[in-house]
Order: C-alpha cells, then structure tokens, then sequence
C-alpha cells in the first residue's frame, strides 16, 4: 500500500441544487486514522464523501494529500483511493470473481501475476468462495454488498472512503468488515465512514456534521441587527 501521509480539508462549503448543505468545514486525517462521520439525514455526510473522492467540488474551500491540493492532481488521488457509495459497483453479467477481478486488475495491471491471488483473498475475506461463479444478478443485495466490498483487499488504496458500508451486511459479515478496516488502520491506511450501525473500530475520530450546518438567513438577520 502506498504511504498515505496526510488527508486534510480546509473551511469546505458545499451546496446541492440550490441548498447549502455545510459550510466552513474542515477535517484533518494522518496515517492510520479512521474518521467517523455523524450527523442526521440531510447534514451532508454523503456530500462529504462525494467532495473527499473528487466527485463533487467544494463550492469553497480546498482539499489537501499530502500537502498537494486535489484540484492540482486528481488522477493521483483518485488512483489511491477506495470510494464505496450506496450503489453496489456490481455487473450483472459478471460472476463474483470476475467483479473483483475486474477492481483488482485495475489496480495492479502492471502486476497481473499477482491478480487470481488477490482475488481468492478478497472471496474470502467477505465469505463469497462458493460465490465465485454466480453471476453478479443472482446475488442477493447482502451478498451484492460484500462482493462490493471485497474490492478493498482486491485492490489496495491508501484511503477508503465508505458510505454506510455495513448496510445489508449480517453480524459475521459485519465483523469481517471491522476486522478489515483495523487492519487497513494498523498498516498506515485513512478510513472516513458514515454509518448508523455502531461498528467496533478501536480509537476512531469523529466528525459532527451538524455542527457546520449553514446559518439560516433569519438568524444570520437577527446577529446581525445592532
């Protein structure tokens, strides 16, 4: 894995439609680290991973790896990441395997003998062995879940970034994703998730969202008013 160094954002707002979802933001990540994003529906956890992933600009504010800011290099951020969103990244024609042979090729094609034992571990990091051969569209969305999920050890990223990873998954497949993002911690990697389901992680940091909820323009009225 490659050395992931730092991962910090400065004072970000970001807006969708025409609705500011958080402003002033900022978060600062170290090797290690696993960040924790809270907040109710709507606070902009979501649009936070989206902006981490290069996938929606900031509307201000930057955000800096390893000192370089995303906007001056994306593909190199891009290339040393995971981004696991709410949409299972499964093709349906596709078996198990070759899902993940696809994610692990990917990232290692300039490896190709190491692929076919990346992806025996990546099965059975996430219980799918005897799944191999089923196509992608049999695959219940539990099962859909953890073939998406077992791209994180087909293809190692420096920072993984998780939208509700544990959603779908039952208690055995939940903890073989704790286990996972332990491992990724104690070899150097950066971890930002969102998620409902208290999850068993170890020393985490954690982000409030709603503390940067934008000010409403009656309060900022009143405030404003000698």
């Amino acid at each position: 894995m490659a050395d992931t160094g730092t991962f910090t954002g400065e004072t970000l707002d970001c807006i969708r439609g025409d609705r500011k979802v958080f402003e002033g933001l900022t978060f600062a990540l170290t090797a290690g680290d696993i960040l924790v994003l809270s907040g109710p529906n709507g606070s902009g956890k979501s649009s936070l991973l989206r902006v981490m992933a290069g996938l929606l600009r900031p509307a201000a504010g930057r955000i800096l790896r390893d000192g370089t800011d995303l906007r001056d290099d994306p593909d190199a951020h891009r290339d040393n990441l995971h981004y696991v969103g709410h949409q299972d990244a499964i093709k349906p024609a596709l078996s198990v395997a070759e899902n993940v042979q696809f994610w692990a090729a990917l990232r290692d094609n300039d490896n190709s003998e190491s692929v076919p034992e990346s992806v025996s571990a990546a099965l059975a990091a996430f219980d799918l062995t005897a799944l191999a051969d089923l196509p992608g569209r049999l695959l219940s969305s539990g099962q859909r879940r953890r073939a998406n999920l077992s791209r994180l050890t087909a293809a190692p990223a420096g920072l993984w970034l998780l939208d509700e990873p544990s959603v779908g998954l039952d208690a055995a497949s939940t903890q073989s994703l704790e286990g996972l993002i332990a491992a990724h911690s104690s070899a150097g990697g950066m971890t930002v998730l969102s998620t409902h389901t208290p999850l068993q992680l170890g020393a985490t940091k954690t982000l409030a969202l709603d503390q940067f909820a934008p000010v409403p323009d009656e309060e900022l009225s009143m405030e404003l008013t000698p």
